[in-house]
């Protein structure tokens, strides 16, 4: 009798992974029969005109928040001290995608990502969630959310004013130079 390799077994897939498929094909049947209610109601028409004006919308929004996000750009090339500014661009472009996408429940996260007191909500749910991102001791690789996080983190300590100089600290009479002499050793470039 010969012994069968069993197969190995695939990597546990993470909650999030495993129900992200079912979150989307619900989501996907309540626009549809919102769209369909909605439909019963106004009538054809009236849904495709509603749908183009949250198309229309969605563009402006995302041509606004690019125009604030370069004057802030422009500013602070200006003003070169290190500052965060608050344009509160992500979310205003976010709310313009979810204006884009035909349907009415999106329609609705949309507007809540515009309005004040409810956008104050969603920054504070993101600042957790990149928090708690920040605090994962999670390999590097393995959770590519908190990668992105730590990544930005790290731009944002090292370079605060978007400039960077690689160079190498080199401590008198223990680096590559003779403490008698210079340093004749041919060194190419610094490729940028």
């Amino acid at each position: 009798m010969t012994q069968q390799a069993t197969p190995a077994r695939p990597a546990p897939r993470g909650k999030l992974r495993r129900v992200l498929p079912l979150l989307i094909t619900l989501w996907l049947v309540l626009e549809i029969w919102l769209l369909i209610q909605v439909a019963s109601v106004l009538g054809g028409f009236g849904v495709l005109l509603l749908l183009a004006g949250g198309v229309l919308l969605g563009g402006w929004l995302i041509k606004r928040a690019g125009r604030r996000a370069l004057s802030a750009a422009i500013d602070q090339t200006r003003d070169p001290r290190p500052r965060q500014v608050q344009t509160g661009t992500s979310l205003t472009v976010l709310a313009g995608l979810l204006l884009i996408i035909p349907g009415f429940l999106s329609d609705v996260l949309a507007l809540t990502l515009l309005f004040p007191p409810t956008r104050a909500l969603w920054r504070a749910g993101g600042r957790r969630l990149a928090g708690t991102a920040l605090r994962s001791t999670s390999p590097a690789g393995a959770a590519p959310f908190a990668d992105a996080v730590r990544l930005q983190e790290q731009l944002r300590i090292h370079r605060p004013d978007g400039k960077l100089i690689q160079g190498e600290v080199v401590e008198p009479g223990q680096g590559p130079r003779d403490p008698q002499g210079p340093d004749l050793e041919y060194r190419p470039p610094i490729a940028g």
